[in-house]
């Protein structure tokens, strides 16, 4: 079988034990034989499966801070300061307007992000990050690096981001 069916034991590597900062650690799976019956799996196949994974790995940890992967995103992209409005965000974060909506709600109704009206366009509200976002965005980004570091070094590969860099441009 060509290295392509190794790729999900490498980077489709599930949580285990949590480690010593309440985080997930990824664990080694057991390596499955491939089935000769089943075809080779296709790239977008094992793309999805990672991202899958991933994603679990990393909701499991922020879930700890009462916090979703959507969230966590939102508060990164209004961390630049600048101000976004709703229709940018949705394309930003590949996540329907409406859906959008509810999570913007759901964080000014915390506290953490708050709308503004545009100075240049009275009918364009924006999305901020407040302080107190600012303060939990520190903590947030803290537990996603840690998970981060875990998989990269759980990957053995020095930079994975590279090749996903590579996929997503395209």
């Amino acid at each position: 079988m060509s290295s392509v069916g190794a790729a999900p034991e490498v980077e489709g590597r599930s949580p285990g034990a949590a480690g010593d900062q309440g985080l997930p650690e990824p664990a080694l799976p057991e390596p499955a034989l491939p089935d000769p019956a089943l075809p080779e799996p296709l790239l977008v196949e094992l793309v999805t499966l990672a991202h899958r994974r991933l994603s679990g790995g990393l909701a499991a940890a922020l879930a700890e801070e009462d916090c979703t992967v959507d969230q966590w995103r939102l508060l990164r992209v209004l961390a630049d300061g600048r101000g976004h409005a709703m229709g940018g965000l949705a394309q930003a974060l590949l996540i329907p307007q409406a859906s959008l909506s509810r999570l913007v709600d759901s964080l000014a109704d915390s506290g953490l992000v708050y709308r503004r009206q545009d100075d240049q366009d009275r009918r364009r509200i924006t999305a901020h990050l407040s302080r107190q976002g600012r303060t939990r965005l520190t903590r947030l980004d803290a537990l996603a690096a840690a998970h981060d570091a875990a998989v990269r070094r759980a990957c053995g590969l020095t930079d994975p981001a590279h090749l996903l860099r590579r996929l997503a441009a395209l």
